[in-house]
């Protein structure tokens, strides 16, 4: 089966909920939008979507048989992004005040974190392994596998930026100190809470 007009369709639609639904990288470009604006979290952006677009190449090209083959390797990574989470979700808590313009205290993410943060996040993870397992055929699987991960990119830009773009139009509500740490502490919860499933599995 060769990657279809239909396929692709299903995909988009796939990669545009899986782009756009709530998730640690989502929370990030909020927090970002109201505490930097959306023009310094541009490279945060773009590091995510060149993040996704290589690791769904990479899965496809037999880094998810690597994982299967060494388990402890994948539980390492996994925590390894959970601890990471956590010193984001720290950071997030305790940023600066809303500045006048967009050249507040401190430094959003920067291109290569973003792209980098990628391979420690569940949901990127879950994401890649779905566009490959279910919507890649093998006929024709090199040029698939690229079709699919650029497709996800191009989809995925657009999605992300909605969640900056939202967090822009907050940065008025939010110049009230009090509003704004409690923001803060709102997203930075957030974050916590989506390790719960990592700690649920932990535990059990």
């Amino acid at each position: 089966m060769t990657l279809s007009l239909d396929l692709l369709l299903g995909f988009a639609l796939y990669a545009l909920v899986t782009s756009i639904t709530p998730g640690p990288n989502n929370t990030l470009l909020l927090a970002s939008g109201v505490n930097f604006g959306f023009n310094r979290t541009i490279p945060h952006m773009l590091g995510i979507t060149c993040g996704l677009f290589v690791m769904v190449v990479a899965v496809g090209f037999g880094l998810g048989t690597v994982f299967q083959n060494y388990p402890l390797l994948y539980a390492v990574l996994r925590y390894v992004g959970a601890a990471y989470l956590l010193y984001l979700a720290w950071k997030i808590a305790h940023s600066g005040p809303v500045a006048e313009g967009e050249r507040g205290e401190g430094k959003p993410i920067s291109y290569l974190g973003a792209a980098a943060f990628q391979w420690v996040n569940p949901k990127a993870w879950i994401m890649a392994i779905g566009a490959i397992s279910t919507y890649t055929p093998m006929q024709g699987y090199f040029t698939n596998v690229l079709v699919i991960a650029a497709v996800f990119a191009l989809i995925n830009l657009p999605s992300v930026s909605v969640w900056v773009a939202c967090g822009r139009l907050l940065r008025n509500v939010l110049r009230d100190p009090r509003w704004l740490r409690v923001f803060n502490w709102g997203m930075a919860a957030l974050l916590v809470v989506s390790l719960y499933p990592l700690l649920l599995e932990g535990f059990s």
